[in-house]
């Protein structure tokens, strides 16, 4: 390790920096937001589902199935990503006609990431407040109505709270990706880090992921206050 800083090192990382990290980035990013949509398109109605399916939901569903999500749920969220990148190559390479690559990654990070959306809009929508479901019962809406006008608005904030956390967590995973040849940040950080023991590369790789991740955050952290009714400007 004494050597890593040394001038031909220093060299080799500029010229990597400069030619390899900035489709590194992009794939990265790409990749995140892709998988993020996805799992939420998934992910948030199943975490309505669970909350208004319960038996005295607005919209219950038979006993067995609101079971049978839960486990499949807390099935998929036990599986640690690495294996389960491994579990669903068929299935990766069914959908995208192969298992390898950048846009092959983002399967495996859906199918990690939708059970754990899933679970925080569970939590996000049972803060609603019991009174304001009752009123527009009481009014006449209909559990379609009362849980697109009033649950999922009222939840907003904290749903986006919660995406943000979502997000940041799928960014740690797509550098997990890159062992099984995913792009992005997580390649360089293993190709060069690991494979070639170039640490000041993977080094510059994980302080952009950081970077990154602090981008996200923000930014989540930021339109989710401005969204909170109860913030005071």
């Amino acid at each position: 390790m004494t050597d890593v800083f040394a001038p031909e090192k220093l060299r080799e990382a500029l010229d990597i920096f400069l030619h390899e990290i900035p489709l590194a980035i992009w794939e990265t990013f790409y990749v995140t937001v892709a998988a993020t949509f996805f799992a939420v398109l998934i992910g948030l109605p199943l975490g309505v589902l669970l909350v208004v399916g319960e038996k005295k939901g607005v919209m219950p569903i038979p006993a067995w199935l609101l079971k049978l999500l839960n486990v499949v749920i807390n099935l998929l969220r036990s599986i640690p990503f690495l294996i389960l990148m491994i579990m669903v190559i068929p299935l990766t390479r069914a959908l995208v006609g192969t298992s390898v690559g950048t846009t092959a990654s983002i399967v495996p990070l859906v199918i990690a990431a939708f059970p754990f959306i899933a679970r925080l809009a569970e939590t996000s929508l049972r803060e609603t407040d019991p009174n304001v479901i009752e009123a527009a019962q009481s009014m006449g809406a209909s559990p379609m109505q009362v849980i697109c006008k009033v649950m999922i608005p009222e939840s907003v904030p904290s749903l986006v709270s919660n995406a943000t956390t979502a997000i940041t967590t799928i960014l740690g995973y797509t550098a997990m990706s890159g062992i099984i040849g995913g792009g992005g940040l997580g390649k360089i950080a293993i190709n060069y880090g690991y494979y070639r023991y170039k640490y000041l590369v993977m080094l510059i790789a994980v302080a952009i992921l950081i970077l990154l991740v602090q981008l996200f955050q923000s930014v989540g952290t930021r339109f989710a206050a401005r969204l909170d009714k109860r913030v005071k400007r």
